[in-house]
């Protein structure tokens, strides 16, 4: 490939709307140009990465006996309202009515689809275990599309789904899954991925794990323990407060707080402890506007997930009025009569010595023990987990936290889709009986802008070998000599002949320019021909990452490139796993 004929432009600046570098890079590199929120077409550098990546993907799962298939983008609304998803998927479903009135909708996952594609074919357990996949574009209506291709509208998935007649099979299979996932990020230049606890969300099932890229510039928390390995999203995340050591029971009275409406505030004018204290979060569920009140210890924070989940239903802040009964600033568990849900979370749990809301303005508790002066209470883990607290696995005070890309995900879904759609097989008896699911993601375009934000300098991407647009970036120094011109042909020519892929700058622009292409392209191979090291009978050999750098013999450079490529392919593939 000539570089003077690829399509797309390069350019110096970084664009302002671009918050993270691999956006940033994706822009000024020419990979994509933005067409409307959160959608984008590609440029061909970035087409031959995903290419590759899919190519990657596909090795992966047929190597595990996974079938690829191709469901449509638009799907008749009657498949969604079958798995009863079509009227509890909010909007980010992108639901319209074609000619005729039918109510039909853009695929923003493929469960349904799967189902309907083999309920038929698989009537007998001697078809099973069988799995199937796709690489297709979706479209999720994302409120706040971000960060280039990280966070978008419309996508390129792999999205693979397993069928099995029981839980031991399918956990067989999620682990082959998993293994595949490991091998996929490590072949795309990433091994350091890791496997995380998830909450399953609109998917559903009982086990999901989610593959995340820690990353600064990650949107998901991400939950770790340095020293017994536990790690899982913020969102699934266990959390166990220490609340030992606080105020042993006291005595309940009722104490004047005058413009005391945060926890900060009281506890200031208290001259008590943050952890000694009880805060309300106030809520409305989505369909009812039914008021929900969170109880919880004073410097945590409900975690909206949990809260949904344990509800069974999605909620908004509350708009507190006085027909509610509830005092906004003021709230306590003791003396609480509003017509709410109220939650007590486990953060409170021991705690004998609270202050806490007295429904009343300007009022608070001191003393409460919720125990003796509210009677026995269930508690329930619905805030979010914070460094240093407790491990749930190992029981330390060693959390962290960090930030992380998800670029992947599997869930165990059970018969959430099969038994919902009237999907069932006859077993060896002739009992009908209902299969059990798995479902496996991986973002094609999110997994590449993912590799691009890890592997970057302050001038542009470090592809790895496996995925980058190309192996060799080819520059030519000046194109008005006759030698170096010749030089620089027969090598492409000769490297083009052989199966390297060669992206070839012959252009007449100066040295700055050029490289600063180059760097923008991120070609893990450079090759320079230039007059002052020719007339030795040499040529500059150079990786982009700068760790090899050295003058090679024009008449031997041929092998020594490919001899290269190969050390950087081995580099990779020493760090891919085994498959099981």
């Amino acid at each position: 490939m000539k570089l003077a004929n690829l399509v797309g432009l390069r350019f110096k600046e970084r664009p302002s709307d671009c918050v993270i570098d691999s956006h940033a890079f994706s822009v000024r590199g020419g990979y994509i140009k933005y067409v409307a929120n959160g959608i984008y077409s590609l440029y061909p550098p970035m087409q031959r990465i995903t290419a590759k990546i899919e190519n990657i993907i596909r090795e992966e799962m047929d190597a595990y006996d996974c079938q690829e298939v191709l469901f449509p983008v638009v799907l008749p609304g009657s498949l969604w309202q079958e798995s009863g998803r079509y009227e509890s998927v909010g909007e980010e479903l992108l639901r319209f009515e074609d000619r005729t009135g039918t109510k039909m909708l853009l695929g923003m996952t493929h469960e349904e689809a799967a189902v309907q594609l083999v309920r038929e074919y698989a009537n007998s357990y001697t078809k099973y275990p069988f799995a199937i996949y796709q690489i297709q574009t979706k479209f999720r209506d994302e409120a706040r599309p971000r960060a280039g291709m990280i966070r978008v509208r419309e996508f390129t998935m792999k999205d693979a789904y397993s069928f099995h007649t029981s839980q031991e099979d399918l956990e067989k299979y999620y682990d082959k899954m998993a293994n595949a996932y490991y091998r996929i990020f490590a072949r795309a230049g990433i091994p350091d991925v890791i496997s995380v606890k998830s909450d399953s969300g609109m998917i559903g099932g009982s086990v999901s794990h989610e593959y995340m890229l820690l990353t600064d510039a990650g949107e998901d928390s991400i939950v770790l323990c340095d020293e017994c390995g536990y790690s899982a999203n913020m969102e699934a995340a266990d959390t166990i407060a220490d609340n030992s050591g606080l105020a042993p029971s006291g005595e309940l009275k009722k104490v004047h707080t005058p413009d005391c409406k945060t926890i900060e505030d009281v506890c200031n004018f208290l001259n008590s402890k943050v952890e000694e204290s009880c805060k309300a979060v106030m809520y409305q569920k989505n369909m009812t506007d039914e008021y929900v009140v969170v109880f919880l210890r004073g410097d945590y924070e409900v975690n909206e997930t949990k809260l949904c989940n344990y509800l069974g239903e999605k909620v908004h802040p509350a708009e507190v009025t006085v027909e509610s009964g509830l005092c906004a600033g003021f709230c306590g568990p003791y003396n609480q009569h509003a017509n709410a849900t109220i939650i007590y979370d486990k953060t409170l749990e021991g705690i004998e010595n609270l202050v806490a809301g007295a429904n009343e303005v300007d009022y608070h508790y001191t003393g409460l023990n919720i125990k003796r002066d509210i009677g026995d209470v269930e508690y329930v883990d619905v805030s979010k987990i914070r460094s240093n607290d407790i491990c749930p696995c190992c029981g330390r005070k060693s959390i962290r936290i960090s930030r992380g890309i998800e670029v992947g995900n599997i869930f165990q879904l059970g018969t959430k889709y099969t038994k919902s759609m009237g999907m069932t097989y006859s077993d060896e008896n002739g009992e009908e009986k209902t299969p059990i699911m798995g479902c496996y993601g991986i973002g094609v375009g999110r997994l590449a802008a993912s590799v691009l934000e890890v592997k970057h300098d302050d001038f542009g991407p470090i592809w790895p070998i496996s995925i980058a647009p190309w192996q060799v970036h080819l520059c030519l120094m000046r194109v008005d000599d006759a030698e170096c011109k010749a030089a620089a042909d027969k090598l492409y020519n000769d490297l083009l002949n052989l199966g390297v892929e060669v992206i070839y700058d012959d252009r007449d622009v100066r040295a700055g320019a050029m490289f600063a292409d180059a760097d923008l392209l991120g070609v893990p191979v450079r090759v320079v021909v230039g007059p002052k090291n020719l007339k030795n009978g040499q040529v500059e050999l150079t990786t982009r990452d700068k760790s090899v750098s050295k003058l090679i013999n024009v008449d031997t450079a041929v092998s020594e490139i490919q001899a290269l490529i190969a050390e950087l392919f081995n580099n990779i593939n020493e760090k891919v796993i085994d498959r099981i």
